[in-house]
């Protein structure tokens, strides 16, 4: 997920296109992606953020018909990111609470808002402002080392293969994600920095694509090669992710014309969240087996990152978090 080559990788302007293969390098990232890309299961996700636990508000909060909301609730609770509560029992009445793994998707939430309010809201203000109760200070979040503390820059990561690491089937990891046709779907109720950024990673391909580019993948046939991609979707997707700032195309080669693709600072800027995802997937969907190691070139140790207060940089928990809204509902 950094910037070493693979060993494995053929070398550069010598690459041969492949068959599209049925297997595909396992990421613990595209499986978190996946979950949270499924825009209704999203939505339903932040209410709880925001202290929404009984079926009631989140009905009336997303205006969803009672047998959707049900499916919705019950497939969360299904994946282990909801537990059900009974709190009355005449007449019978229950809420929605996260689980641990739930839970433990705010740092993922913190970094994605972040890359949002910085590079996604425009002339307006982010929709949020974070307050940390531990240290009484308005807060952004920092991705930083879990052993030295310092700031986590993608030029300043090793990483390697674990015995996590390997394919598996094409798709396995977006049965549930599908593009939204809507965009402003992911926007109901309330604007939100962390919904405009996952518009950018919830396609499938955009996300591979960009992913990628952080294991040092530059240009259009190392990326069909490697992707087992058509052409015609890739040259989509590389020009979508062009349009948006996330890549700068830069000619290599004069006669015949070759192009390669680099991260602009802005692309860059998605390294914090990719990693913290990782991390939770790492965590909740592998079994504890990770597929990568990461290691931090200033301090040369394998590190986990950790979502900090920029303030204090305690490591930020939901429980010790408010915040006020810039909107109004």
């Amino acid at each position: 997920m950094a910037v070493r080559r693979p060993a494995s990788s053929p070398p550069r302007g010598r690459l041969e296109p492949k068959q599209p293969s049925s297997q595909e390098r396992f990421c613990s990232v595209a499986g978190t992606v996946g979950i949270l890309s499924d825009p209704w299961c999203f939505l339903v996700l932040r209410e709880c953020f925001f202290g929404t636990r009984r079926f009631e508000k989140f009905q009336s909060r997303l205006g969803v018909s009672r047998t959707t909301l049900a499916k919705l609730l019950k497939k969360l609770s299904a994946l282990g990111l909801l537990r059900k509560e009974q709190y009355s029992s005449r007449p019978p009445r229950f809420e929605y609470r996260f689980a641990d793994q739930g839970r433990e998707l705010y740092p993922v939430m913190l970094t994605l808002m972040k890359f949002g309010d910085h590079w996604l809201c425009g002339e307006s203000s982010p929709p949020l402002r974070l307050f940390h109760k531990e240290c009484g200070c308005n807060c952004s979040p920092l991705v930083v080392c879990s052993h030295c503390g310092a700031e986590i820059l993608p030029r300043r990561v090793h990483y390697r293969d674990v015995p996590g690491a390997g394919s598996n089937p094409k798709e396995t990891n977006w049965t549930r994600c599908r593009r939204v046709s809507d965009p402003a779907i992911l926007e109901r109720v309330r604007p939100c920095s962390v919904a405009r950024t996952l518009l950018i990673l919830g396609d499938r391909w955009t996300f591979l694509i960009l992913r990628d580019t952080f294991f040092g993948i530059r240009r259009f046939e190392e990326f069909r090669s490697r992707l087992g991609i058509s052409t015609n979707i890739l040259t989509d997707r590389l020009a979508r992710l062009t349009e948006q700032g996330i890549l700068v195309k830069m000619l290599y080669q004069e006669s015949p014309e070759r192009f390669e693709y680099r991260l602009t600072e802005k692309g860059k800027d998605f390294y914090g969240p990719f990693i913290v995802m990782m991390r939770w997937g790492d965590k909740w969907l592998t079994g504890g087996k990770p597929s990568l190691k990461l290691r931090h070139r200033d301090c040369g140790r394998d590190f986990q990152p950790l979502v900090v207060c920029d303030h204090c940089h305690r490591e930020l928990d939901p429980r010790q978090m408010d915040f006020s809204l810039n909107y109004v509902l």
